[in-house]
């Protein structure tokens, strides 16, 4: 072989050679990339304080969610977020809303709850047993939902709502609501109408057949009133069909939560005979059957307590006296009054013992 060929078979291995150092170089350093990728992806986030959260509002890009959490000292790479958004399939599809940063959580933890739509979710719970001005105080302390309703009376409020003239007592459903930054007192409230509305013809739909009851809404004012009447869950078709049969007798409901609601704010924690015997729309004492609207807002133990009621022949009812908020019920009232006596007779022993 000539000195030539050898001299170009030299610079050929030579070649290969740092070729191949170039490619094992490259790999190297391509493992460290992936390694540092990695040990980015999952590492917690730096700066995230106890109670941090960041929004995301409509037309905001990743780089501008980015912006945001540098506002709030959070330190961030661009290249590593957006190279992880995209392995995560998340750029491009993070969702609005507000997000919960919490110590410890990882890149591409914050990442998932963004593609998911993993908000934070707060909470508003109607009260069984609350009447529209109560619940419309307790909405108008809601944080960080949105106070539409502050300056519309109880007629523009069900406008509003898109329910005409309908009156608002009794019209929303006791129950916990979950909404978002940004949602509106109003947003709470179509929900709770939506729901009330929902459970109210599941009651009518399912109740017994013979009620002396003509409507829905009749049946929504009754178990407003035996909402009222009792916190024990177990007496409510008790209760419930006590009134039914007074209202088939007929006879007048006679029950002192209906006076309380007539009397409005004049209602100062006692109510005397005087209040028994002066008359306004919501008196069953003075007047006969149901009275004009709802007195509560009834939970859905007691729509389905006033559809099916427990059978049985008790007209009269009273406070047992010990505490316990339990009640006896009667057939006759010679029978009652002696129950009232013996409630009496507790009443007084406790207070007694509270001195």
């Amino acid at each position: 072989m000539s000195p030539a060929p050898r001299k170009k078979l030299r610079i050929g291995m030579l070649a290969l050679l740092l070729l191949t150092l170039a490619v094992v170089a490259a790999g190297a350093l391509g493992v460290v990339a992936y390694q540092r990728f990695l040990g980015f992806a999952d590492a917690a986030i730096a700066g995230i304080e106890p109670g941090d959260s960041v929004m995301v509002a409509s037309g905001d890009s990743l780089p501008k969610v980015l912006r945001k959490l540098g506002e709030l000292g959070i330190e961030t790479r661009d290249l590593e977020w957006r190279a992880l958004a995209r392995q995560m399939g998340a750029a491009g599809k993070i969702q609005i809303g507000e997000y919960a940063l919490e110590p410890g959580m990882t890149p591409r933890d914050l990442l998932t709850r963004m593609r998911d739509g993993k908000v934070i979710n707060y909470r508003f719970t109607i009260v069984e047993g609350w009447n529209i001005r109560e619940l419309r105080a307790a909405l108008a302390k809601a944080t960080p939902l949105l106070q539409k309703t502050a300056d519309l009376d109880n007629a523009a409020l069900m406008r509003a709502l898109g329910l005409g003239a309908q009156h608002p007592e009794g019209r929303f459903l006791p129950e916990t609501y979950l909404y978002t930054r940004n949602d509106s007192d109003l947003d709470v409230l179509k929900r709770a109408a939506t729901a009330m509305e929902k459970a109210l013809t599941e009651a009518w739909d399912g109740r017994d057949q013979d009620l002396p009851l003509k409507t829905p809404y009749e049946m929504l004012i009754l178990a407003s009133i035996v909402e009222k009447e009792t916190g024990i869950a177990s007496e409510r078709p008790q209760i419930a069909g006590l009134f039914l049969r007074r209202l088939k007798i007929p006879m007048r409901l006679e029950t002192d939560p209906t006076v309380i609601y007539g009397m409005g704010s004049a209602y100062t924690g006692n109510i005397r005979r005087t209040d028994l015997r002066t008359d306004t729309p919501y008196n069953t004492y003075t007047r006969d059957g149901l009275p004009p609207t709802p007195i509560a807002m009834p939970g859905r133990d007691a729509l389905q307590a006033t559809a099916r009621p427990a059978p049985g022949d008790a007209l009269f009812f009273v406070a047992v006296g010990d505490g316990s908020g339990r009640h006896v019920f009667s057939k006759t009232y010679a029978e009652h009054q002696v129950a009232v006596v013996e409630y009496v007779k507790r009443y007084r022993a406790q207070q007694a013992r509270a001195q």
